[in-house]
């Protein structure tokens, strides 16, 4: 039998407590317990019970996942530079949903460059759509990534007026 559901069981969708306007497009329970979920504007991260909290990201919080096929993994990074291991239940629709996760993220982005920076550093200046449809740059590099660098700090700011003109947007 596949675990994978459009919507989750009522008792787990009613602590989504989605915004009017959002929906549930995939879910799935997860190997060692816990659900995901893809709605329209947020990944959600729900327990099987209430030791560990609830959470939502936004879309546009969410910076990529990778789906290891092997193990079944799929590992979420967020923009904060956290990131997480989620292995999912062998089943094909399990593959489904983490398409729709990738499929979310990339709605999120409009347009993405990636910036080399003085000193050899690269980072990556998006375009992104909020969960209110609304469009702001967002500006992501490692730790060696000094945005406090006249240069870096010039660098970055070209490339942010570049993504916004490209979109027809002011700078």
């Amino acid at each position: 039998m596949s675990r994978f559901n459009r919507r989750p069981p009522a008792d787990v969708a009613s602590r989504l407590a989605l915004p009017h306007g959002d929906s549930v497009l995939a879910a799935v329970h997860l190997e060692g317990g816990g659900w995901a979920v893809a709605s329209l504007r947020a990944f959600h991260l729900l327990a099987d019970d209430d030791a560990a909290p609830d959470t939502a990201t936004a879309w546009c919080d969410v910076d990529r996942g990778s789906m290891d096929p092997q193990t079944r993994t799929l590992t979420v990074w967020w923009v904060s530079g956290a990131r997480r291991a989620l292995r999912l239940p062998e089943d094909v629709d399990a593959q489904r949903f983490a398409r729709v996760f990738r499929d979310r993220v990339q709605q999120s982005v409009v347009q993405a460059i990636t910036v080399m920076l003085p000193g050899g550093g690269e980072a990556q200046v998006a375009l992104r759509r909020g969960p209110d449809g609304r469009l702001f740059t967002q500006t992501l590099g490692n730790a060696a990534v000094d945005p406090s660098d006249p240069e870096v700090a010039a660098a970055l700011a070209r490339a942010e007026a570049a993504v916004r003109d490209a979109a027809g947007l002011p700078a």
